[in-house]
């Protein structure tokens, strides 16, 4: 399969996945052009033990992940040496805008919640919970993805579940 055959077949899979992560259209799309440049680089040593997808998949979780501490790392050096440009006084590293081209405007704020307690998972969990849930794969296939066993899977799932219900539903008491 050529390169372009590869980039036809599964940009959008890449996009979609990317979004997932970022909740924002241009960081997708230049995560996009990250694992496609990787995918480039490393087409000669795929060794074809897994699916090219799977393959893919795992590429664009490792650039998206690193995309997110990349982007947190210039938020914090951003906080420490000024917050303000000096001549304008606007705020420099502005908070991150919620925007998933998938999300109805009125259901933006809500959605924007939910990702906001996905992004504080631990990047395991946060990868289980969108491949199951948001990308409907099947635990087999995450687990070829995540290179785990099904029940590792099964519970990375659960465990995202389970903190994700303890932010989303406020205690009683």
């Amino acid at each position: 399969m050529t390169f372009e055959e590869i980039y036809h077949t599964n940009k959008n899979t890449v996009y979609n996945l990317a979004l997932q992560y970022t909740q924002n259209a241009e960081d997708a799309s230049e995560i996009v052009q990250d694992v496609f440049l990787a995918v480039h680089k490393s087409q000669d040593n795929f060794r074809g033990e897994a699916q090219l997808t799977t393959w893919i998949y795992r590429i664009t979780i490792n650039k998206s992940l690193d995309f997110l501490k990349a982007k947190k790392r210039m938020k914090r050096f951003g906080f420490m040496t000024s917050l303000f440009y000096e001549k304008s006084g606007e705020i420099k590293y502005d908070q991150q805008h919620f925007n998933h081209p998938g999300v109805q405007l009125e259901d933006q704020e809500r959605i924007a919640r939910i990702f906001h307690f996905i992004n504080q998972l631990p990047d395991a969990q946060k990868t289980a919970l969108i491949l199951s849930k948001i990308e409907h794969k099947s635990q087999a296939e995450i687990a070829g993805i995540m290179n785990l066993s099904a029940k590792a899977v099964e519970s990375l799932v659960q465990r995202a579940k389970q903190n994700l219900a303890k932010k989303l539903i406020p205690d009683e008491g």
